[in-house]
């Protein structure tokens, strides 16, 4: 490794350090290098305070003159909740910036990269590129698409088992499996459950971590608007943002307008073969500025999510058990298919231990659009 990438490294550990507190914006980091010393660095917190090169330059001081900056994101050049970072870099004295990868939201994409190279200041871009769009995938997609970006996690046996054949899943994995998932609750902007785990499960779908403040928002997929007023989401829908997305002209008037009274919002929905279509629903969240989902569901609402195309990362966790038997569910239902040719490749997979459970992380391998 050489000390460059050793500056962009610390930068990009430093821009993890704000996971799921930033959005609807990127994580970012920065670091102020002189002479091969570090003499400032930062990260931004949180939405609406000051960016991550301005914690780095402020931390600096004098010592920016004439310094690197090495920053995981383009910097932004427009004002918005705070004013440019690119002015503050060249009043600084900066006389290089590295950055990692280019801004894809539209304000910037590639004009913070121009202004800095107008006023003199020597930029590079693409080092360690690959990783700074890893760590702000959800952003990337959103900025691209207006749509969120979908990561499934499932829990299961050896055997590929979420739940024995009489429905049992309380617990498949053991206890630092499962505040991992609180982990990535905390990391995503909403969470999402079909109907038929409220009604067998009956979820709070909440963060709870000590010391964790973030309350995501709950999404339950019920065609028929079937929840029952008595379940905890809708008990605690004050506490706590709760939508449920229903098929449009399915809807008992008076069952939505008690889901409302109870502080639930009711969102309805263009029906995909009798169910909710999921496209139109992220499309929905994209409107409201959400950009990252997790997808909690059963093997019933996984299956839908995988034919609609709408995954874009699998969390599956391992736990050492053999549960068998024929009729106990995996974590994809439906029909499947029919040749293996058709089945769904995934790449860049990683596997990690939590607790006694493993973890394997992959991202679906998508078509390439024409």
């Amino acid at each position: 490794m050489t000390e460059d990438t050793a500056y962009m490294e610390r930068a990009l550990e430093l821009a993890a350090m704000a996971l799921g507190r930033t959005s609807p914006n990127p994580l970012v980091g920065a670091v102020v290098v002189r002479d091969g010393e570090i003499v400032g660095e930062g990260y931004h917190q949180k939405a609406g305070t000051p960016h991550a090169e301005i914690h780095a330059l402020r931390q600096a001081g004098e010592k920016a003159k004439n310094a690197v900056l090495y920053v995981t994101l383009e910097p932004c050049c427009h004002y918005g909740k705070t004013p440019p970072c690119t002015d503050a870099i060249i009043r600084a004295g900066i006389k290089k910036v590295v950055v990692a990868v280019k801004d894809p939201n539209p304000l910037v994409a590639g004009k913070g990269i121009q202004a800095l190279k107008d006023a003199g200041i020597e930029v590079s871009l693409g080092m360690l590129e690959a990783r700074a769009r890893r760590l702000n995938e959800a952003f990337f997609k959103y900025m691209v698409e207006r749509r969120p970006f979908v990561t499934l996690k499932a829990a299961m046996s050896l055997d590929g088992k979420i739940a024995t054949s009489s429905g049992d899943s309380k617990w498949i994995t053991g206890a630092e499996a499962r505040a991992y998932v609180h982990r990535l609750r905390a990391e995503n902007d909403a969470i999402m459950v079909g109907i038929g785990t409220v009604l067998a499960d009956d979820p709070l779908l909440t963060v709870r971590l000590p010391g964790e403040d973030r309350k995501p928002l709950r999404l339950v997929v019920d065609s028929g608007l079937r929840i029952p007023l008595t379940s905890r989401l809708v008990r605690t829908a004050r506490e706590v943002p709760t939508v449920v997305a229903a098929v449009k002209g399915k809807c008992q008037a008076e069952k939505k307008e008690k889901l409302e009274s109870a502080g639930v919002e009711v969102w309805e929905l263009p029906e995909k073969e009798g169910r909710v279509g999921l496209c139109s629903l992220l499309e929905e969240l994209g409107k409201r500025g959400v950009l990252s989902v997790l997808l909690e569901g059963g093997s019933t609402l996984n299956a839908a999510a995988l034919a609609a195309g709408i995954v874009d990362k699998f969390i599956f966790f391992y736990a050492p058990k053999i549960i068998g038997g024929k009729g106990a569910p995996g974590p994809f239902g439906g029909t499947g298919i029919n040749l293996l040719k058709d089945a769904l490749e995934v790449a860049e997979l990683s596997w990690e231990r939590i607790g006694a459970d493993l973890m394997l992380v992959c991202y679906p391998v998508k078509p390439a659009k024409e």
